[in-house]
């Protein structure tokens, strides 16, 4: 394996002190955030992006393909901002999965490895955590919302890296009006000296249950949790970073005042104030698996997609703006896409689940914008050129990332790579 072994800096491995002084001595290159978009439940490829009008109705839906600002270029004409910046992103329309079930496809999508309930791979969130450390007081990694299958896993966290690279999660609806995150609040009555004296407390407890614990892995991580939750709840920069009341009106409006502008203007914010990788749920609705349309697919589509089109290029035109395209990594991707033919449920016809053949967009963070990669057949069923496989993609955001696929860490006395499988989708590069 070149390069330097990760094994070291694992939370299997060394104490915080040492990890402190890796982040110090940093690293080379460009930094790319990332700002991914999930879809969960799976969206339609063929309602948005990978469009079949010469098909029957059964196929091709109700709506028609429409052009963009680039030449030769399609979408959905229920997409119009979208078509109006499509020279901001890339488009993959040959992607497959290895399955076509909700909580494995989540999983699969946010490591590009199948899920493993003794030993599940690591998010890429996770892994930029590890490999690319920081000293930024804000979180690492955030995640907006509950995105966890009640059968499996929550997708992108830190699996076999352990707890300290779990995402920090946000749990409200950053479109409520009073919307805040205490996390980094201080009680009023606990000054600094009080902190400080705190944190010397705590460190004195770490010590003591570290050594009645034996060195297990929750004593080793546990100075890594603390040390942080300490540092935001003193970071002026961090709560800062979660005050949107600081945006303007105007803009706000911009990204739409619900759960997914407001989120993607959050996530704006938080790339900004120094967080690497957010995920944000792609729709409104509270629960989980919005975009599974099983039954009134084209009722759903007509309230999720106008979010969509508006939120998602609000935030690519922002970003283009304010000269952060180009260091941010933009997502929006399901697990999977939906069966080429409609069903006929008696609620109304829908589409189901469909692994083995969807589309996903990337734009910005290095990656070359405007192009199109891969295609699909007639129906929308299968790739017909330039398959992309999962592990593809996320290989292909490993390299954005400048990320180690390769590295390994011991974990239950097994080295494992990051990434075991996945070429880079050099066509982006």
């Amino acid at each position: 394996m070149g390069g330097v072994s990760l094994a070291a800096i694992s939370p299997l491995g060394l104490p915080l002190s040492e990890v402190l002084a890796r982040e110090a001595a940093g690293g080379g290159g460009k930094q790319i955030n990332v700002i991914f978009m999930f879809l969960q439940g799976g969206a339609s490829h063929i309602d948005m992006y990978d469009m079949k009008p010469d098909m029957s109705e059964e196929v091709r839906g109700l709506y028609s393909p429409a052009p963009t600002n680039l030449p030769g270029l399609q979408l959905s004409d229920q997409l119009p901002r979208l078509r109006g910046c499509a020279d901001k992103f890339s488009l993959i329309r040959s992607m497959h999965s290895y399955t076509s079930k909700h909580g494995e496809g989540d999983v699969h999508i946010m490591c590009g490895s199948p899920v493993d309930k003794n030993l599940q791979a690591p998010g890429i969130g996770a892994v930029l955590s590890l490999q690319q450390p920081q000293q930024a007081p804000v979180p690492p990694f955030v995640h907006m919302g509950q995105m966890k299958h009640p059968a499996h896993t929550a997708p992108g966290y830190g699996g076999f890296l352990g707890h300290a690279h779990d995402p920090f999660r946000i749990k409200q609806n950053p479109n409520d009006a009073d919307f805040a995150v205490r996390a980094f609040d201080t009680a009023d009555d606990v000054d600094l000296s009080r902190s400080a004296g705190r944190t010397i407390l705590l460190k004195s407890l770490d010590r003591f249950q570290a050594s009645r614990e034996n060195q297990l892995e929750f004593a080793r991580t546990q100075d890594a949790f603390t040390q942080r939750a300490l540092s935001l709840s003193t970071s002026r920069q961090a709560k800062n970073a979660f005050d949107l009341s600081q945006e303007p009106a105007r803009l706000r409006d911009a990204y739409g005042r619900n759960r997914v502008g407001q989120g993607l203007l959050l996530a704006r914010r938080l790339v900004e104030a120094g967080v690497r990788f957010v995920t944000i749920k792609g729709y409104v609705e509270t629960g989980i698996y919005a975009w599974d349309h099983h039954w009134g697919i084209f009722p759903h589509l007509e309230r999720q997609l106008p979010i969509y089109d508006n939120s998602y290029s609000a935030l690519l035109q922002d970003l283009d703006d304010r000269g952060l395209l180009e260091s941010t990594l933009v997502i929006t991707a399901g697990e999977f896409g939906r069966t080429p033919k409609i069903n006929t449920n008696k609620r109304g016809p829908g589409r189901d689940h469909w692994g083995r053949c969807f589309s996903l967009t990337m734009g910005g963070g290095g990656v070359q914008t405007g192009r199109v990669v891969g295609a699909s057949d007639r129906f929308g069923g299968v790739p017909s050129e330039r398959p992309v496989s999962v592990p593809d993609f996320v290989a292909t955001v490993y390299h954005a990332l400048g990320l180690d696929p390769k590295a390994e860490v011991m974990a239950q006395g097994r080295p494992m790579p990051m990434l075991p499988e996945g070429s880079v989708v050099d066509e982006l590069f």
